[in-house]
């Protein structure tokens, strides 16, 4: 373990390939029956080790292993990859690595492997605890096969996530809280619970637009995110960003890089980063990556300088989602912006007599009734 004070970094690797087709996302073209993974490991490693050397003297605080199916990478591929990030950046005390996971029979044998490979957490995509919801949803698996596979995820890693969908399409209140007791029955640390939203493109979206797609109306799913804020906090796993609830210590340290705005390095098919002020790239199409690794010794499609302006914003826009909230005058002197060019302090303080956002000197949060509408709060505050 290298020793240094030189602030982590977090690391995607992102593996894009999926077992089969998913009906609601845009990974389908990714879909390989087999695939050569010495030729893909060994790219990744290329892709790995220019990150590397753009980045000296910086110990890596979370790797996270994210795309399509990355729990069934062969487990001498991740910890192929696990060596080298160690061997080029050292990992900081206590480093989170997570794969990323679907609740299928298939994946769920791999965990022990995957944590005999340096996997510490995984991210268990369950998404719904009924049947119906789960063919609704385009989801291959089971609940009987969701909660095995949590089980083998339970006696695999130290620390465990699990994905839930609400706000569903005629879903009631008695509903859902059963369903999250249920979660919360399970004992693990940290629960991602996401409302149902309808994407362009999508066959939600399809189904919406022929009328056949019973949505919730907007006072109902506020309802429903209220219930969940006030049922999680009273077991103990309050909420920390908008959809996520964690134990105190317990929050994904990865997704946390991502929420302060501090720099990630993205490696992989469609992988993108943060490194200083430039915003990085990777080739979308994994053989268009695969020939440029080979090509030019890295997958980087466009590296795009990220002036002042646009860094406070990010910084805004993701350090709002966060229940400690931002920083202002940390912003400020990261992006030599005054803090008035950054925010509107009128409608801050037309939005803290209502109380939906607070201002402490330099420290800026959205109260709980305020992430109700934190889209509009943020298009409101952000200049």
């Amino acid at each position: 373990m290298r020793k240094t004070g030189a602030e982590p970094l977090a690391l995607y690797i992102h593996w894009p390939f999926c077992v089969s087709k998913c009906p609601y996302c845009d990974f389908n073209s990714h879909v390989r029956a087999e695939i050569d993974e010495v030729a893909w490991r060994d790219a990744l490693l290329a892709d790995l080790a220019h990150e590397a050397a753009l980045t000296p003297g910086r110990p890596l605080g979370s790797i996270f292993f994210g795309g399509g199916t990355p729990s069934l990478m062969a487990p001498a591929t991740v910890a192929a990859v696990l060596n080298a990030a160690e061997r080029h950046w050292g990992f900081a005390p206590g480093i989170e690595i997570t794969v990323e996971a679907n609740p299928s029979s298939v994946e769920a044998a791999n965990f022990r492997a995957l944590a005999s490979a340096g996997v510490n957490r995984v991210s268990l995509g369950l998404q719904a605890l009924d049947d119906e919801t789960l063919h609704f949803l385009g989801r291959a698996h089971s609940v009987t096969e969701s909660l095995t596979a949590l089980d083998a995820a339970q006696a695999a890693f130290g620390r465990v996530s699990i994905d839930l969908i609400y706000a569903r399409p005629d879903q009631s209140e008695a509903q859902w809280l059963a369903e999250l007791r249920q979660a919360l029955a399970f004992g693990t640390e940290h629960l991602s619970l996401y409302q149902l939203t309808i994407e362009p493109g999508t066959r939600f979206a399809a189904l919406a637009a022929k009328g056949e797609l019973p949505t919730l109306g907007v006072d109902e799913a506020a309802h429903l995110f209220e219930v969940t804020r006030a049922v999680t906090a009273g077991a103990g796993i309050p909420a920390y960003e908008i959809s996520n609830h964690a134990r105190p210590g317990a929050e994904s340290r990865h997704n946390l890089a991502y929420w302060r705005y501090r720099d990630y390095l993205g490696v992989g098919p469609g992988a993108h980063g943060r490194r200083g002020r430039l915003a990085s790239f990777r080739r979308k199409k994994p053989e268009n990556w695969l020939e440029a690794v080979a090509r030019n010794g890295h997958g980087i499609e466009s590296e795009e300088p990220l002036d002042a302006t646009i860094r406070a914003e990010e910084a805004l826009l993701m350090g709002l989602r966060l229940d400690e909230g931002v920083d202002l005058a940390r912003i400020a002197a990261e992006t030599g912006l005054a803090i008035d060019a950054m925010i509107d302090r009128a409608a801050i303080e037309r939005l803290s007599v209502h109380g939906l956002i607070a201002r402490d000197g330099d420290h800026l949060t959205v109260r709980e009734t305020g992430m109700l509408l934190l889209d509009a709060i943020l298009a409101d505050i952000v200049r």
